[in-house]
């Protein structure tokens, strides 16, 4: 389940009719993609969700680019690739399914086409740390979406969060600690410093067990 308030403004902005598209942004280990499951819960088959994440570039590619060691950065995105995308989204022709890329943690690649979206579906949510950057090819990401929600999180919590994260995907503790340190929190600052761009700030309830 989500907030009543926000259902409340997910409920007013789907009274317009058409489809809608949602941002949902946050720092790293903010909690955005538990969110988005939680929208797509309360929204079924009319909801699809299309991460930001399916962006990132190849490992080999950021290897040539010299930019492996921090991956996650907004430079080691698609950015263009991905507002490409979402003008499609915003823009849906009868009969037509776009096909939209997923981001698999446990391999760490990006897997083309894995995401459909129908012509019929009426809100795509897209999840990501970097919706309301207004740098480079990221600043056309904010007027493509019809609203955006920054998910606020207890800072201790968060981290947690994301330690837990790395560690469930292979990293150790050390290495984990170490990525955090010198990657995940460097971006979580510039993330933080867009957060005023946001249409409302949002934090996820618990998941309701089975």
């Amino acid at each position: 389940m989500i907030d009543t308030n926000l259902s409340a403004r997910l409920d007013a902005l789907m009274a317009a009719g058409g489809r809608r598209i949602l941002g949902i942004a946050g720092l790293p280990g903010s909690g955005k993609s538990t969110l988005a499951a939680q929208v797509l819960a309360a929204y079924g088959d009319a909801a699809v969700n299309v991460p930001m994440d399916g962006f990132h570039l190849a490992n080999a590619e950021l290897q040539r680019l010299g930019r492996a060691a921090r991956k996650g950065a907004p430079d080691t995105f698609d950015a263009s690739g991905y507002v490409a995308l979402l003008r499609r989204l915003r823009e849906p022709m009868a009969g037509e399914t776009v096909y939209a890329p997923a981001f698999h943690r446990e391999i760490e690649e990006p897997i083309a086409g894995e995401i459909a979206v129908p012509a019929e579906t009426r809100l795509v949510i897209t999840e990501g740390n970097y919706l309301l950057m207004e740098e480079g090819a990221w600043r056309d990401v904010r007027p493509l979406l019809d609203e955006v929600w920054f998910v606020d999180v207890d800072d201790e919590q968060r981290l947690k969060q994301l330690l837990e994260r790395h560690m469930r995907f292979g990293r150790s503790r050390a290495d984990a600690l170490h990525w955090i340190e010198t990657t995940d929190e460097p971006n979580a600052r510039r993330i933080a410093a867009t957060a005023h761009r946001a249409d409302v700030r949002a934090r996820t309830l618990p998941m309701e067990s089975a």
